[in-house]
């Protein structure tokens, strides 16, 4: 039986154990040993990997975050320590590695590949679904049911109070949960960093609409905005003469139970991912866009930076 193992790498999300789970049962489907690297890069570099069975598993499909643990490795920048965790994978003759993470992640595969031969097959998982090539990233699907979960209980506050709410969502360099959540929230006002604007073009709308009854707003920013959540705040308060509060919404964002779609591209992540690698592809991202599933190169993900759906974006001008 040949060797195969997991590991998670950057921020988790939900989705990664019902990953796990599924890895383990379809690899011993396949007749392969699976293994767990805990703690990502550095459990390779810490020889924290172990062989693993159902037992492991059970019990975890509903359940956020990772079990297996998941870190950001400057070790895994150096050759000397890329070095030790190819002896290590190689002292466990483990041939195929399956890496859930970010673009940041899979350039670090990328190098470690040429090194070493190990192959390998990226899935991405990030909440910000900033990866270029796929146009869905493990965990985004639950971290928008919480978002979408918070902007409802956070409107009865405002409605009550008649007050306007800036609620921010995470994605520094990437507004696609802001504006996702801003076209199926009903909110009145999206600041993404992906497009330029100008809080003086509303003044006069939202003034008017004060007139015309409306008695609180709801504004979704993303993270990565020039402004500070507090300054658009402030204006709600100097320009609109609404009475205002900020609610980051932080890390509540990536944990939670996660969203049937999230466990159902889990399977289907993993599936494709262990198939291909049995299938000789060495060193690919499966990727998920509107045509299905498709394998892509390391280049090809981590060449450019994602740009949101076009359609999407032009919404926020009507």
């Amino acid at each position: 039986m040949n060797n195969i193992a997991i590991l998670c790498s950057g921020g988790d999300v939900s989705g990664m154990n019902p990953a796990l789970k599924h890895f383990v049962e379809y690899a011993l489907e396949k007749n392969l040993n699976p293994y767990f690297v805990y703690d990502g890069y550095e459990g390779l570099i810490d020889n924290n990997i172990k062989l693993t069975s159902y037992c492991d598993v059970a019990g975890i499909i509903n359940r956020g975050g990772t079990k297996i643990g998941s870190a950001r490795s400057q070790r895994f920048m150096l050759q000397e320590h890329r070095k030790i965790a190819k002896q290590n994978l190689e002292a466990l003759n483990i041939e195929m590695l399956v890496v859930l993470g970010g673009d940041g992640s899979f350039r670090g595969l990328d190098v470690f590949y040429k090194e070493t031969g190990i192959k390998f097959c990226g899935i991405p998982a990030t909440i910000d679904n900033d990866i270029n090539g796929t146009d869905y990233s493990l965990g985004v699907d639950t971290a928008l049911n919480i978002i979408k979960t918070s902007i409802d209980a956070i409107r009865d506050t405002a409605s009550s109070f008649k007050r306007a709410f800036v609620i921010e969502t995470m994605g520094r360099d990437c507004g696609y949960l802001a504006l996702v959540s801003h076209l199926t929230s009903g909110s009145e006002l999206c600041l993404i960093p992906e497009k330029e604007y100008d809080l003086k073009s509303y003044e006069e709308s939202f003034k008017e609409q004060i007139k015309n009854g409306r008695k609180y707003f709801i504004a979704i920013v993303s993270e990565g905005i020039k402004q500070d959540s507090k300054e658009i705040a402030k204006w709600f308060e100097d320009k609109i003469g609404m009475e205002s509060r900020v609610s980051v919404l932080g890390h509540i964002q990536r944990g939670g139970n996660p969203t049937i779609y999230d466990r159902l591209m889990a399977y289907k992540f993993v599936t494709k991912a262990v198939d291909g690698l049995l299938q000789g592809r060495d060193e690919s991202v499966i990727c998920y866009a509107k045509s299905g599933f498709e394998f892509k190169s390391i280049e090809e993900v981590t060449s450019k930076t994602k740009e949101l759906d076009t359609e999407m974006l032009s919404y926020l001008e009507k």
